[in-house]
């Protein structure tokens, strides 16, 4: 396996990972030139490094210059800084498996192996990690409720109730006493029929306190 052709396996990798993972599922277009130029930019600057008489402190050096950069946009999803890092990593396992097929002093056989399996390991990683068949049913979301509701199992009720699901863990980040609202995170699973009709469902304080303590 030549240079060109592990590049071109780095090509065909983050192809798959953007066009084929990424978008497929989250379909969010302004990230995918993101993840395509920081796998193509690492990758190269990996190679070039590599060649040069710096190897030995290339690892570090790379790191640092990276350490640089913040994903400071809050409407960076946890798994889109997954995909980051994994763009992050088949770059630099496809850079430094080119500088080393080109190395007298390590086995092309190996080189030739080991950069092509760690990156279909990171594809397939991401392939089932982020399947939206996986835990399908568990559900995260920040809810706005025109209520102050002070107590826990009241407001999980109510939760339950809006969301027709088990919540299994709520945290109030906002309690409004004067406009009269409450700010919770709660982590919850869809069910199929714990979802209550609006008809007999309760709307007051007063009615879900009583519902709990039923």
């Amino acid at each position: 396996m030549s240079q060109l052709t592990m590049i071109a396996l780095d090509l065909v990798a983050i192809g798959l990972l953007t066009f084929a993972l990424y978008f497929a599922r989250h379909r969010r277009r302004d990230l995918l030139v993101a993840y395509l130029i920081v796998n193509v930019g690492v990758m190269a600057v990996t190679v070039m490094l590599a060649d040069s008489a710096v190897g030995v402190g290339l690892g570090l050096g790379l790191f640092g210059v990276l350490s640089i950069i913040r994903l400071r946009s809050s409407e960076i999803a946890q798994h889109e800084v997954a995909y980051y890092f994994a763009a992050l990593a088949l770059g630099l396992i496809a850079g430094l498996g080119a500088a080393d097929l080109s190395s007298t002093t390590t086995s092309t056989a190996l080189a030739s192996f080991v950069a092509p399996a760690l990156m279909a390991m990171i594809l397939l990683v991401m392939t089932f990690g982020d399947s939206p068949r996986l835990f399908r049913a568990y559900r995260q979301q920040t809810v706005t409720l025109d209520a102050a509701i002070a107590d826990e199992s009241i407001l999980r009720l109510r939760l339950e109730n809006l969301l027709g699901a088990q919540v299994h863990s709520l945290t109030i980040t906002k309690l409004d006493l004067v406009n009269d609202t409450t700010v919770v995170d709660v982590r919850y699973r869809i069910t199929g029929g714990a979802h209550t009709s609006s008809a007999t469902a309760p709307t007051t304080a007063s009615e879900l306190l009583e519902g709990a303590h039923r």
